[in-house]
């Protein structure tokens, strides 16, 4: 049987079908590919092009192929954007989860492992986040998600259907050998930007605020390698084949890092430098986000292995190889 991978053309999705195929699955995706790319899916896996707030098109996937379980990847993510269109956010996100959520139901499907985020928790009252901490997002994407969650809750409660929803934190980096990376437009992930001075596509790099409560007065992150999160979710999807209970968990590595820091290690892995000008803050930005990801550890068997300096070297060899991207 088939995994389906919604959104699977994205840079988080598309790396998760890597990982599926590396382990002997079939994987099968649609997407939009509203931010998707065709190149970024692998020659023989099975496309569906499509919206997941139809629901012909998701019958027709489910009648097509025999799905095990679902990979939910397939959502809009701008923090910013989110601020200025609240009801796009909540019509592509939360109706699409109904709807993916209603297809799964009328074929049979109940297991399903969702990419949520640290933004559910809003400005945290302590760090590391623990998964029972309070959930007060700071934005519309982040309440979309939150709202994501609660529905798959309550359809859980009431259809037996389970799920592990992960809310991972910044994520970055690439498929070793750089066969695929990261390519957003417009680029607004911090490592893409910073990399984008060394590769002459950019003058500096704007920090947006210097007078959070952080030590060096910029936003502290949790970063992840894309590969590592995509170990998460096989992780995530074996427990639960094996019948294991809907469970929430953090994934992250536990320690934060500020943009400046980000920027001292981007100079480092390149060579280059990296000018920098400070902006204005963005709002709904909370300045310290980092997760405590023993959950995941002690449920799924989960640990990041990659540090913050081979996170931007797999980023740096994908967007040297790729200074466009994907050129679609």
């Amino acid at each position: 049987m088939a995994i389906l991978v919604c959104g699977g053309a994205g840079y988080i999705g598309s790396h998760n079908v890597r990982a599926l195929l590396a382990r002997g699955e079939e994987a099968v995706v649609i997407d939009n590919f509203l931010t998707g790319h065709r190149q970024a899916v692998p020659a023989g896996v099975r496309l569906h092009e499509g919206d997941i707030r139809d629901p012909e098109a998701l019958d027709r996937v489910f009648s097509e192929n025999r799905i095990d379980a679902v990979l939910h990847f397939a959502a809009s993510s701008l923090v910013g954007e989110s601020m200025e269109r609240p009801l796009a956010y909540f019509n592509n996100n939360v109706h699409g989860m109904q709807m993916l959520l209603e297809a799964m139901q009328r074929h049979g499907v109940d297991k399903i492992v969702f990419s949520s985020t640290a933004a559910v928790y809003g400005e945290p009252r302590r760090v590391p986040i623990e998964e029972n901490d309070p959930t007060r997002p700071a934005n519309p994407y982040g309440e979309s998600k939150l709202m994501m969650e609660n529905i798959m809750r309550w359809v859980g409660r009431a259809h037996g259907m389970r799920s592990v929803i992960l809310r991972y934190f910044n994520v970055a980096g690439a498929l070793p050998g750089g066969a695929i990376g990261e390519d957003h437009r417009p680029e607004s992930h911090l490592i893409p930007l910073i990399l984008q001075v060394p590769l002459g596509l950019r003058e500096h790099i704007t920090v947006f605020g210097e007078d959070y409560p952080t030590p060096d007065g910029t936003c502290i992150r949790d970063y992840l390698d894309v590969m590592d999160l995509a170990d998460a979710h096989m992780r995530a999807l074996d427990h639960l084949r094996r019948g294991g209970e809907s469970v929430i968990c953090n994934l992250g590595n536990g320690r934060g890092f500020s943009v400046r820091e980000m920027i001292e290690a981007a100079r480092r892995v390149t060579g280059h430098a990296v000018p920098v000008r400070v902006g204005p803050r963005r709002a709904g930005d909370p300045a310290r986000l980092v997760a405590s990801a023993r959950r995941a550890r002690d449920i799924l068997g989960w640990e990041p292995r990659v540090d913050i300096e081979g996170i931007i070297a797999s980023a740096w060899e994908w967007h040297c190889a790729h200074p466009h991207g994907f050129g679609d």
